[in-house]
C-alpha cells in the first residue's frame, strides 16, 4: 500500500514567541524548529507501522523551502522510505492543501495522513481541504486506524463517546493521540536517512486566501486572589463583579 503523510514544521515549544513588521510576521531569527508533534507521532508513526503489518512505502510531503529540510530528514530516519519538498513558502491552509493536493493527484496514494493539527497556530483546516480539493472520504480526529484490502475502520473520539467509522481506500485521516505512540530514531535510522531520496517539487500557481492583520501576545496573568473554602459567598460575589463569569 502507498501512505502519504503530511508533516510541517513548527517552533520549539520554548521558543520566545516574538512579531515583526509591525506585529503583522512570525519572527524566524534565531527559532529552533521540529516537525509538528501531532504529524509527527500520531500521523507518521501509524503509517509506519501500517506499511510493517501490510506491506508498502511511505513518503512524506512537505510544503516549505529549504530550512525544513532538517525537518524531513527527521521523518526520514524515524522510517519514511522517501520525502518530497514542495518548493514554497506556506502562507495559509488553503494554499497548503492545494499544493498537497497537485501533487497527490497523480500518485495514487491508498491513506493520506495528517496530524490533527499544528502547534503553532493550532490549524486544523488542512486536512478538511485536502480531502474537499481531491474528492476523497475524510475521517477527522481519529483514534484508531485499521485496514482490511480497500476498507479502512476508523475510530474518532465524539462527545460522551467514540464513533467507528468504516471507508474505502483512498481516503484523508486526522490522527491524534491514541492513533500511535512516538518513535524515536535511532542511529541506523539517522545514518540511513542521509541517502533517502528527497525530491523537490516545483510548487504550482495557488493564491493564499488568508491576509495577517496583526498578531499579539496574550496578556499577562493578573494575581490570583485565594479565597476561603469556607466563604462561599465571597467566591460568588468575585466571579460574579470581578470576574464578571456569572
Amino acid at each position: 500500500m502507498k501512505f502519504l503523510v503530511c508533516i510541517s514544521k513548527a517552533p520549539d515549544t520554548t521558543t520566545k514567541i516574538t512579531f515583526t513588521d509591525n506585529n503583522t510576521k512570525f519572527n524566524e531569527d534565531k527559532v529552533q524548529w521540529i516537525m509538528n508533534p501531532t504529524d509527527e507521532w500520531y500521523a507518521l508513526v501509524r503509517a509506519l507501522e501500517l506499511k510493517e503489518t501490510l506491506g508498502g512505502t511511505v513518503t512524506t510531503v512537505t510544503v516549505g523551502k529549504g530550512d525544513v529540510e532538517p525537518v524531513i530528514r527527521k521523518g526520514l530516519a524515524i522510517g519514511a522510505d522517501d520525502a518530497v519538498r514542495i518548493d514554497a513558502d506556506d502562507t495559509d491552509a488553503y494554499q497548503v492543501a492545494s499544493l498537497i493536493a497537485d501533487y497527490a493527484k497523480s500518485e495514487n496514494f491508498d491513506v493520506i495522513f495528517t496530524g490533527k493539527e499544528t502547534i503553532n497556530y493550532n490549524g486544523f483546516l488542512v486536512p478538511g481541504m485536502l480531502a474537499e480539493l481531491l474528492d476523497l472520504p475524510y475521517v477527522s480526529l481519529a483514534v484508531k486506524l485499521e485496514l482490511n484490502g480497500n476498507v479502512a475502520t476508523a475510530i474518532r473520539e465524539i462527545e460522551g463517546g467514540e464513533e467507528t467509522l468504516q471507508v474505502n481506500t483512498p481516503l484523508v485521516i486526522s490522527c491524534q493521540k491514541g492513533m500511535a505512540e512516538a518513535r524515536i530514531p535511532n542511529m541506523r535510522g539517522i545514518m540511513a536517512a542521509r541517502t533517502k531520496p528527497l525530491k523537490v517539487v516545483a510548487p504550482g500557481s495557488v493564491a493564499s486566501l488568508t491576509v495577517v492583520k496583526n498578531f499579539e501576545p496574550p496578556k499577562e496573568r493578573g494575581n490570583v486572589k485565594l479565597v476561603s473554602a469556607d466563604n462561599v459567598e465571597e467566591l460568588v460575589r468575585l466571579l460574579h463583579e470581578e470576574a464578571k463569569v456569572i
